[in-house]
């Protein structure tokens, strides 16, 4: 009987020893977790061009070139580039890298990852715009032919994500499906270059990341993360709450009113700077009847003078100061200081006159105003929702009756987008030029009609000489004849009132430093798992 007893107390000791030793292993696991307003909204790298979806693709694809912190360029899928004529570079390939699945990365999947990415119901089309042909030399050289000398071709390069060739055609899935949310296999699937790999996707609820063993350059990786849990927490208050307790160990972006209870709370740091995003709205100019005048046969917006009205009805120092509570920047341009080509004597923002904007109104023959729906994010841009309640009665002072429609960003990339024909009338949007360039915004928010531009023109705001600007900007390889075309181009968008920009948000993120050692915040806002060190 002692002998059984002895066992069983043999048995449970060693029980005991192994859940012991399991449960140090966990403690000493490194697990970056880690949440913001929304989730991303799908994985597929040509799909769905929205800035945390952008972050995420960098953390699972490889490209040619990887864009640093500090906004500079360096080497990833590519080892060197040259420029052999005017429209032709020669890329070197990094030979000995794998996917995540294990198969070779050759020139073959770069050649095919053009060919996708070049769809057009791909929203990452943008970045390879200006190139005619991506040809194979030999399996580690290709050459991209552009369609005529391209000044920013490698500015766009961090944004051309290179796809398993052999991956995609076994799964049929070259097709890119636009809209958010879809699930079609690349977008609910992951198998990239880059140093981490998809574990677990439960949409809506996290997504589960693991260093990837095989990645080319893990021995020079600053990271020191086991895993990367990342949980959307649309509520501030609860995404706040989850930091304090340590359920996670980042939070972004801060709610503006926490920022000064944080601060002053132990093993919690905020980190604020700011963001090369511009807020921004936009109207209709293109539906010959607004869709919240059904049997009018008009649309306001295509004209100027109502549109003017609007833009002078908005008091953007009322939303800096009560909204944003000074953490924002007004602005009179569609791209931020920092961003090449921007032009600080156009960033004036339009004047604060209500008086002017019912005389432009009464002018229009619109004295007794007329209805409009605002689409609005809730959990996308900082105070998305309570700046479109902001906009609200200002505009009803000046006679429009205004009525807000906001939902998960998800939800309102897909209504006032191309994957159901910009359903909107009056709309709040926010951007960040994937080049870091002007003629980005030029082309994706500001023209429209050719492969590559206006994606998100979702008003469809279009005048031919910005559009013939926006051509030559293209080619336009002199940097002060280049500067003298974007200042053109501005300067007609905003005598146009084609969009009325806001500001640019700061930048604010909430993290433990009793779990992080280090995190580098990018202008980009985003967190790319590159620059996490954990404790």
């Amino acid at each position: 009987m002692r002998y059984r007893l002895g066992l069983v107390a043999a048995v449970a000791a060693v029980a005991a020893l192994t859940l012991s030793s399991a449960q140090d292993a966990q403690a000493q696991e490194k697990v970056f977790r880690y949440a913001t307003t929304g989730d991303v909204l799908g994985l597929d790298p040509h799909s769905n061009n929205e800035g945390p979806t952008n972050t995420m693709k960098g953390n699972i694809y490889g490209m040619l070139i990887h864009r640093k912190p500090d906004l500079s360029l360096e080497p990833d899928l590519a080892v060197s580039w040259e420029n052999v004529d005017d429209v032709t570079w020669r890329f070197a390939l990094r030979e000995g890298v794998t996917f995540h699945n294990g198969n070779p990365f050759t020139a073959d999947d770069v050649v095919y990852s053009f060919e996708r990415q070049s769809q057009e119901t791909s929203d990452m089309s943008f970045a390879i715009a200006t190139i005619e042909e991506v040809r194979k030399v030999d399996d580690y050289t290709v050459e991209i032919v552009t369609t005529g000398p391209d000044p920013i071709l490698l500015l766009n390069m961090p944004n051309f994500y290179i796809m398993d060739k052999e991956w995609v055609e076994e799964n049929n899935s070259f097709e890119v499906v636009r809209g958010a949310g879809q699930t079609n296999f690349p977008n609910v699937n992951a198998n990239g270059t880059g140093p981490y790999r998809v574990v677990e996707w439960v949409q809506d609820n996290r997504l589960v990341l693991e260093p990837f063993e095989g990645y080319w350059n893990a021995d020079d990786m600053m990271s020191n993360i086991d895993r990367a849990v990342l949980t959307p927490i649309p509520n501030d208050a609860t995404r706040v709450a989850a930091l304090l307790s340590g359920e996670i160990d980042m939070m972004y972006p801060v709610p503006l009113q926490d920022i000064p209870r944080l601060q002053n709370e132990a093993n919690v740091d905020v980190l604020e700077g700011p963001e090369l995003r511009t807020i921004f709205l936009g109207f209709d100019q293109w539906r010959d009847e607004l869709l919240d005048m059904p049997g009018t046969g008009q649309n306001p917006f295509k004209d100027q003078r109502v549109r003017a009205a609007f833009a002078h009805a908005i008091d953007l120092q009322a939303i800096q100061r009560v909204v944003m509570r000074g953490a924002s920047t007004p602005t009179g341009l569609m791209v931020a200081p920092g961003i090449n080509g921007f032009v600080e004597d156009l960033n004036t923002p339009y004047e604060y006159n209500p008086d002017r904007s019912r005389e432009l109104l009464e002018e229009a023959g619109l004295a007794d105003g007329f209805p409009v729906t605002l689409d609005c994010p809730n959990d996308r841009y900082v105070n998305d929702e309570a700046i479109c309640n902001a906009v609200i009665p200002m505009l009803e002072r000046i006679g429009i009756d205004v009525s807000l429609n906001a939902q998960t960003k998800s939800l309102h990339f897909n209504k006032i987008g191309r994957a159901e024909e910009n359903n909107t009338s009056f709309f709040m949007l926010g951007w960040t030029p994937g080049s870091y360039d002007a003629l980005n915004p030029l082309m994706q928010l500001m023209t429209t009609g050719a492969p590559g531009h206006g994606d998100w023109n979702s008003g469809r705001y279009n005048n031919q000489d910005v559009m013939d600007l926006a051509e030559r900007i293209k080619t336009e390889m002199d940097p002060e004849a280049r500067q003298a075309l974007i200042t053109e181009a501005f300067q007609i968008h905003q005598d146009d009132v084609g969009h009325i920009p806001l500001h640019q948000q700061a930048l604010a993120w909430g993290v433990r430093t009793d779990t992080v050692a280090e995190i580098i915040q990018r202008p980009f806002n985003d967190v790319d798992l590159r620059y996490v060190v954990m404790q």
